[in-house]
């Protein structure tokens, strides 16, 4: 099992992610609703999701807490209710394989920080649940409730033409709970779409649009202005463009080069994200913050610094936090598809095209990941001037080229990434890279 600020996240029902830890990190989140006993709750489309969202509303419910329940929903429309409703929970562990299933947690519009993950993940828990036989428990309301984020969305971004036509997109699914919003959304705002792959029993590719070929999309997109592939929450989104599947960091690329056309100047990107985007924004006269990777790290500095946008370059992520504290892959679609027929559109994506990003993993047992960082600390700070330990290990080895190795957030693996502006540069850094974490793999065990 996994337990980060990204969430709860394991194999369903095989003694990892069970029913009991389910009521366990339910009743302890309960406990942090202090300021609103209120809670959205959505799911994904994963055959789990629905028993394990029944459970966690009867929880939430023992707790005194109101329920709204947005049905199948991706992640974007709960993140952006929650605002609303003061607090949100997702069942769904996003881009992870479908045997897997987990708890997202979100807190006054943003999901929750390394301090309230404590809380959420302790041993012992104090709640109205176990006193369910005494007179006196109060118990929560469960409603039903139809979001207005399509309608919030498409005001955003408003209707859009390219010389007076109508953009052609096809939209790949994947099988995922974004399947009734994109089409709608993008509908709304003035797109001609076709949808593949609407469900989970008959899609052509996995759940993570990011490490999957989209060779479904890349057929069929030569036809049409653009393609976007979506993950099973809806939050991460990857572009396909002429029949390429571009790399998670242009959807970021085309966001901020959107951002700074209306104006905005200030950005926080994760560590692990395309040193094209920085450049670009700073070519543009913008500041850029770096943060530690994780969608919640990226949110609480946009905050601290009062930045206008940012986001994660490696899972496709957008984040404009005047309209949702989260990565929204549904907005982001529909701000980027109102850029075809805009010059930024082709600046910033040849400009990003320059690049080579390769972001690798590599399974290790985790009981070893942190004495394998230790050890790469201490041979990369001998060999390298500009090593950052602020996530992992950052190595700087030009303008153009860096390498990070970090422990997934997500998932059970070590993560090797590098970009450069020369393709069999970054290949051979990353050749090079993942031997010298097998050889601290041997050293440590």
């Amino acid at each position: 099992m996994k337990k980060t600020i990204s969430g709860i996240r394991g194999v369903f029902g095989d003694h990892d992610l069970t029913l009991k830890e389910i009521i366990k990190y339910t009743n302890n989140f309960a406990q942090n609703l202090v300021e609103s006993k209120r809670c959205v709750i959505a799911k994904d489309t994963r055959a789990s999701s629905t028993i394990i969202e029944d459970v966690v509303s009867a929880t939430l419910l023992q707790n005194g807490v109101d329920v709204f329940s947005l049905g199948m929903a991706p992640t974007p429309v709960a993140f952006r209710e929650s605002r609303r409703y003061g607090s949100g929970l997702i069942v769904s562990s996003s881009h992870n394989p479908l045997q897997t299933n987990g708890l997202k947690f979100i807190i006054r519009g943003r999901g929750i920080n390394e301090k309230e993950l404590s809380t959420i993940t302790a041993t012992t828990t104090t709640t109205t649940i176990q006193n369910t036989k005494t007179t006196n428990v109060v118990l929560g309301e469960q409603n039903q409730i139809i979001s207005n984020y399509i309608q919030d969305a498409a005001t955003k971004i408003q209707q859009i033409t390219t010389n007076n036509k109508k953009p052609n997109v096809i939209i790949d699914i994947g099988g995922g709970a974004a399947v009734n919003t994109v089409p709608t959304l993008l509908e709304k705002i003035g797109c001609n779409i076709k949808v593949i792959n609407p469900t989970i029993k008959n899609s052509t590719r996995g759940p993570d649009p990011t490490s999957d070929n989209l060779n479904d999309l890349k057929k069929h997109s030569k036809n049409y202005d653009i393609g976007f592939a979506f993950d099973l929450d809806g939050d991460r989104l990857v572009i396909v463009k002429d029949g390429v599947k571009q790399t998670p960091d242009v959807t970021l690329g085309l966001g901020i080069a959107k951002c700074i056309e209306q104006g905005m100047r200030k950005f926080v990107f994760s560590i692990d994200t395309s040193v094209s985007i920085e450049k670009f924004a700073k070519v543009k006269g913008c500041q850029v913050i770096r943060t530690k990777v994780g969608e919640a790290n990226v949110i609480e500095s946009i905050l601290n610094t009062k930045s206008d946008a940012g986001g994660e370059g490696s899972s496709g992520g957008f984040i404009l936090p005047e309209f949702n504290y989260c990565r929204d892959g549904i907005l982001a679609s529909g701000l980027i598809a109102s850029m075809l027929d805009d010059s930024q559109f082709k600046e910033i994506l040849e400009f990003m095209q320059r690049y080579h990003q390769i972001r690798d993993k590599m399974e290790i047992d985790t009981t070893y990941h942190d004495k394998i960082l230790k050890a790469l600390t201490e041979h990369l700070q001998s060999q390298f001037s500009d090593v950052s330990t602020v996530d992992g290990i950052k190595v700087v080895i030009d303008e153009d080229t860096w390498i990070l190795i970090r422990k997934s957030n997500t998932e059970n693996i070590i993560r090797v990434s590098g970009e450069s502006d020369n393709k069999e540069k970054i290949e051979n850094i990353i050749k090079d890279t993942k031997q010298l974490v097998n050889k601290c793999y041997e050293k440590v065990r």
